[in-house]
């Protein structure tokens, strides 16, 4: 069984992912799609002045079980009533799941031992007080509890999202020690078979980290965050499904995900209450049809498929403007822009349309295809006001209704990668790929991404602002003095302070973006049928990786000719046919 690479991992002991069947009497038990890992903390960030002992000892190789005889002296903390004691570790990099705290034999084992248990995606956080200015909370996940130890045993705490733990003695009236305190590490354990190398390091390892981050939130459904918003958002779900395609290839995490939201959501109403994510629901179906080529999924769709076509067609009036009703929203940043806002949800429902349009000519149900064709015709003829809203050009762009080339001009490209999010900042990329500007995406990609991993993010996050770079402590230590804290201090809307998350599977696009546009590789027929490879390097002088296929992997090497152009090797598995440019 492939497990973990260690490039993303670092050290990781591989317990059992399970057993092939279940033992008499649970026959109904349903095997988790989870795997197991146990990661060591890297480091002791932080302990108190007094009153914690030998916590080195936690750093080193442990085996996993209580002994009645210890190796090394176990890490004790002693509290006060006016000290605490306690510890904060890092293990290294984001993880999804628990800690687990292990107890030495002690003397007195009749009375309980409680530890303050704090999880953070920062070191800040993980030492914060829930509340106050910094807003942390306990939202979806409790990363902030006390627990009784047992004597000689185990106790898992969690489940949240996290890279740093602080654990405190309780207590003043009894001592805690501690042998050993290890992460356990809930993921789905999948190969990487996407992937992408250049000359450019940093662009290395930005596909690397919007890979990892959306392989944390493949928990049993395709959740968007795996501190906060461990749920599934529709809308949140296509930049996710997108890297999935690129990196894993088919996973039932997405149509799992995908009917769950059906079935609880009556199609007279929207998606996650808000009327662009039952948008993304009919876009991420097409996606799946041209990467997967399931028909039996895609009928399996059609009911619901095309009573929400319906309903989407009657949203474009006779004059041609959309008239949305409910939640009218793009992403966090454009919702203070309601003319951007408006313009977006134009060109979203037009582009909607026109993929339900080609969903149901597969499906045979010519009538209701050519109403959404006809709806999506009027609608194309309205050009809204964009009022400067990067997100909302970018979706006009994409639909086809505006130049893009004047667009990334006018619009997108107007103080660099300063006003996109790290939600819509991917449909800003491929919007700047389609005006031809693949440099300008690629530094966007540099600066704006690159930028949360000079400031210790080993996943990306629910939102970023460059404004907030100045003066500001990196993630991964303790806010010196006179700096800001960039997890507790910034955030806006609904992530303000330390209730924002640093794994936020949304912000993955340019993992995906990356091996759609600098690979060149984009499915042109259902089940990777016909394939266009089109390279765009920009500034790069060579780029090599893999994409995943029904087939098998697409392997491609692009690279610089000294006279500019570029010679490609592309090997495509048996049953790909490949095309250089659209036909």
């Amino acid at each position: 069984m492939h497990s973990l690479t260690p490039s993303l991992l670092g050290t990781i002991l591989f317990l059992s992912p399970g057993i092939a069947a279940a033992p008499a009497g649970l026959e109904s038990a349903e095997k988790s799609p989870l795997s197991t890992f146990h990661v060591p903390p890297t480091r002791v960030v932080w302990q108190s002045d007094a009153g914690t002992e030998n916590a080195a000892s936690l750093l080193k190789t442990h085996a996993g079980q209580a002994v009645l005889s210890e190796p090394q002296p176990p890490c004790r903390l002693t509290a006060t009533t006016n000290a605490p004691a306690g510890i904060l570790l890092d293990f290294g990099r984001e993880l999804n799941g628990y800690v687990e705290l292990i107890t030495p034999m002690t003397a007195d084992q009749a009375r309980l031992r409680h530890v303050r248990v704090r999880f953070g995606e920062s070191a800040s956080e993980a030492m914060a007080e829930l509340g106050g200015r910094q807003n942390a909370q306990n939202d979806h996940a409790i990363r902030d509890q006390t627990v009784a130890l047992p004597w000689l045993g185990k106790k898992m705490v969690g489940p949240s999202g996290f890279r740093f733990v602080r654990i405190d003695n309780a207590d003043p009236r009894l001592p805690v020690e501690l042998s050993q305190v290890r992460a356990v590490l809930q993921i789905r354990d999948l190969p990487y078979v996407g992937s992408f190398r250049s000359n450019d390091e940093r662009l290395n390892r930005i596909w690397q980290v919007g890979a990892y981050t959306v392989h944390l939130n493949m928990q049993e459904y395709l959740w968007d965050g795996i501190k906060r918003d461990r749920l599934v958002w529709i809308g949140d779900m296509h930049p996710e499904v997108s890297t999935i395609h690129a990196v894993f290839g088919f996973n039932d995490v997405v149509p799992r995900s995908l009917d769950l939201t059906r079935d609880v959501t009556p199609v007279t109403e929207w998606m996650n209450g808000i009327s662009s994510y039952s948008m993304w629901w009919v876009i991420i179906h097409e996606d799946l049809w041209i990467h997967h080529g399931n028909r039996g999924y895609l009928e399996s769709q059609q009911p619901y498929l095309t009573a929400l076509l319906r309903r989407l067609a009657q949203l474009i009036g006779p004059d041609g403007k959309e008239r949305i009703d409910g939640l009218r929203f793009l992403d966090w940043p454009s919702s203070a822009n309601p003319q951007g806002v408006t313009a977006g949800l134009q060109g979203l429902l037009v582009m909607t349309l026109e993929s339900g349009a080609r969903l149901l000519t597969t499906l045979g149900d010519t009538s209701t295809a050519q109403l959404c064709a006809d709806a999506a015709a009027r609608g194309r003829k309205v050009i809204p006001e964009i009022n400067g809203s990067k997100s909302g050009a970018a979706l006009l762009s994409l639909a086809g209704m505006i130049d893009a080339r004047h667009t990334a001009d006018a619009v997108l490209k107007l103080n660099g990668p300063k006003g996109i999010s790290t939600f819509y900042g991917f449909y800003v990329l491929q919007a700047l790929a389609k005006s031809g500007d693949t440099q300008t995406a690629l530094d966007f990609i540099r600066t704006y991404w690159g930028a949360m991993l000079d400031l210790g993010a080993t996943t990306f996050w629910e939102d970023f602002n460059l404004d907030w770079i100045p003066n500001a402590a990196r993630i991964d230590e303790l806010v010196p003095p006179g700096k800001k804290d960039i997890h507790g201090d910034f955030g806006a809307y609904c992530y303000e302070g330390f209730r924002h998350s640093l794994c936020h599977g949304w912000a993955s696009g340019p993992t995906a973006w990356l091996s759609q546009h600098v690979l060149g590789i984009q499915p042109l027929e259902p089940g990777f049928a016909r394939v266009r490879i089109a390279p765009q390097l920009g500034n790069l002088q060579w780029a090599e990786g893999t994409y995943p296929t029904p087939h098998g992997p697409i392997r491609v090497r692009h690279e610089r000719r000294p006279d500019g152009t570029i010679a490609s090797q592309i090997a495509a598995p048996e049953g790909i046919r490949v095309v250089s440019a659209d036909p």
